[in-house]
């Protein structure tokens, strides 16, 4: 469903995307995550056909994106402060959800504004931000797109409609298998949905694994300078920390039985890092420069 081989894109002569390869048949659930500035925003728009790639190809569902017309069939792309038109109330943008995507569920559009409880004829533009976002899910989740991304999805969002989101989105999803795109900051918010991580470091994909997989990586050692110094020596440290004579690292390393021994053996306390905290420390040049040999 989506095939990205060898992209790249360039701004000005900076390089926004490199070497980016990423290629998904099946219908699956992704969560997108990457700090600012790291290229994530450029892909969505390469991959929903608002930007051309500078180098490599795009396919979403056997459709090259950009300039093409027939794309909006194929990719519904929900940006973080989606443009709607000044005039719009709710129907005038469902109606236009209608119009430009083939798999429309206008049962499920009515369905999510009676769940989010909006006002069918307030002017958008009048929305509070969290009324904006709930909109933008409604045409999202409606337009049953082979590819659906969601930038920010839960942006002004309080617990309550977050939760009604997901629910809503797995409901669908389920009744409808595609692949649905969250790019967040939160990445922990949205990881129960998500089946895969894709992280985008360094202006290119860093990591594309299986979400259980990446996140059992990422532990924290503490102990004696010496003892910690030692047992850390083979792995990457993402973060390291000295209070008098104790040392608390971050490592690259996946939290396992034989590491819990290993590290008991040695006098080392070791505990598995949040995944937030991992992706953070992950990404950071710190930890590109403290890699071991």
């Amino acid at each position: 469903m989506i095939k990205v081989n060898n992209l790249s894109f360039a701004y000005d002569g900076t390089n926004i995307l490199k070497d980016v390869n990423f290629n998904e048949s099946e219908p699956v659930i992704i969560g997108l995550w990457g700090r600012n500035g790291s290229g994530k925003t450029t892909l969505m728009k390469i991959l929903s056909g608002l930007e051309k790639p500078g180098h490599g190809t795009v396919e979403v569902d056997g459709v090259t994106p950009y300039n093409n017309s027939d794309a909006m069939n194929h990719v519904a792309f929900m940006q973080e402060d989606h443009p709607y038109s000044d005039i719009w109330n709710v129907n005038d943008a469902l109606k236009f959800g209608k119009e430009f995507n083939a798999n429309w569920d206008q049962q499920l559009a009515d369905d999510l504004i009676d769940i989010f409880q909006l006002p069918r004829k307030k002017k958008i533009r009048n929305f509070s931000t969290g009324m904006k976002t709930m909109i933008t899910i409604a045409i999202g989740l409606a337009s049953k797109a082979p590819l659906t991304i969601f930038d920010e999805p839960s942006n002004g969002l309080d617990a309550h409609m977050r939760k009604q989101f997901y629910e809503a989105l797995l409901d669908s999803y389920d009744e409808h298998p595609r692949t649905i795109l969250l790019s967040s900051h939160h990445i922990e918010e949205v990881e129960p949905l998500c089946e895969k991580i894709a992280i985008i470091d360094n202006n290119t994909l860093m990591h594309y694994e299986e979400t259980e997989e990446l996140k059992n990586s990422g532990v924290h050692l503490s102990g004696s300078v010496d003892a910690v110094t030692a047992f850390a020596g083979s792995y990457r440290i993402l973060e390291s920390r000295k209070l008098g004579k104790q040392l608390n690292v971050m490592i690259d390393a996946p939290m396992t039985d034989d590491l819990k021994t290993r590290a008991d053996q040695a006098g080392v306390m070791i505990e598995k890092a949040p995944f937030q905290d991992y992706l953070v420390n992950l990404t950071k040049k710190e930890a590109k420069q403290n890699e071991h040999a």
